[in-house]
């Protein structure tokens, strides 16, 4: 789109509001009277056109083209939107430049107040297409979970079904089972040597609700900052605590898993995704408070398909019932922990 195309309802705007609205985001105007704005590009009239439903998680560290690209093939040319809480007004360009839309607004919503705003979640619940940006989920979770934009954000998943896709932060909490990251990051070596380290904090489809992702944990950044390890360990911790057995989706940097309606995936970027199994009959043999970790099982304990991204999209992979059957274009391997070191090898 062509910065003509945009309209400005600045009618009744003072000359303060105009200069204060264009110096906060020159390149992607606010307009006045939408809360929690930092920029738009576009048409501000809602449209309706036809939408296809599918999920992306992204593993954050750059933008995944193919991925937005699938996403905007989706969405029917409609009306995007991106959240934000820390200020990150960077996408708007970006996702118009890669195809036909009638809007691009980004949304910094940095409090449970804006959360609860009506106009904000209008403005969600009229989106086409939906995109999280990165950050701090625990930020996420505190300012949004049950608030307005929490329902509206469930309404585009499990009702309107338009594709919504997140990065990092906004791929963590996309997933049934999350981890929050309060109080920090926590490191694969030090949950692995004690999986009840104060960090390893988890919570149980309190928040979103994607399709075929309520018995899953993602993980992020993943081969990039090794995180395999605490990945496993939030895996053993749910087991324990809840004896529920996950599932483990984790994209690598500037990687992206595309789940379309059906819940087949595919996988787009640069680098990799796994695909994590776990077995109700191979428990963790040890996860106490303070001693290592150990899921061995004659190193079979977790059974793991590893897919190569391309630019392009590339394997497939049955996020509905991860039956092995239905994966290709990846490799197997089995995982497990000895003495709190993650280990692996093909199968």
């Amino acid at each position: 789109m062509k910065i003509n195309q945009l309209f400005f309802p600045l009618i009744t705007a003072t000359a303060t509001c105009f200069s204060a609205c264009y110096q906060s985001a020159p390149k992607t105007p606010v307009i006045p009277g939408r809360p929690a704005s930092i920029g738009f590009i576009g048409d501000t009239a809602d449209i309706s056109a036809p939408v296809k439903g599918g999920v992306v998680l992204i593993g954050g560290g750059g933008n995944v083209d193919g991925a937005f690209q699938w996403m905007l093939s989706r969405s029917g040319g409609g009306d995007v939107v991106v959240l934000t809480a820390s200020g990150n007004g960077g996408y708007n360009a970006d996702i118009d430049s890669l195809g036909k839309v009638n809007s691009v607004e980004t949304l910094n919503i940095t409090s449970r107040e804006l959360a609860n705003n009506d106009t904000v979640a209008y403005i969600i619940r009229h989106a086409e297409m939906l995109f999280i940006a990165g950050g701090d989920q625990s930020r996420y979770m505190q300012q949004w979970r049950g608030t307005k934009v929490d329902a509206a954000i469930n309404y585009l998943l499990q009702e309107k079904k338009v594709p919504v896709g997140g990065t990092s932060a906004g791929c963590a909490i996309l997933s049934g089972w999350y981890y929050s990251g309060e109080g920090g990051s926590a490191v694969s070596d030090s949950v692995l040597a004690n999986p009840y380290d104060s960090l390893v904090k988890l919570y149980n489809n309190d928040f979103l609700h994607a399709p075929y992702l309520q018995q899953v944990i993602s993980d992020q950044h993943y081969l990039k900052r090794h995180r395999e390890g605490r990945h496993v360990t939030f895996m053993s911790r749910i087991i324990k605590d809840n004896a529920v057995f996950p599932r483990g989706i984790a994209p690598d940097e500037k990687t992206a898993v595309c789940i379309d309606e059906n819940g087949m995936a595919t996988v787009y970027g640069v680098s990799k995704a796994c695909f994590i199994m776990t077995d109700s009959l191979k428990k963790p043999e040890l996860c106490e408070n303070g001693q290592p970790l150990e899921w061995n099982h004659a190193g079979q304990a977790l059974k793991v398909y590893e897919i190569p991204a391309s630019a392009n999209g590339n394997g497939s992979f049955s996020v509905a019932d991860f039956d092995p059957a239905k994966a290709s274009g990846g490799s197997w391997y089995w995982w497990w922990v000895e003495k709190g070191q993650l280990k692996k090898k093909a199968i």
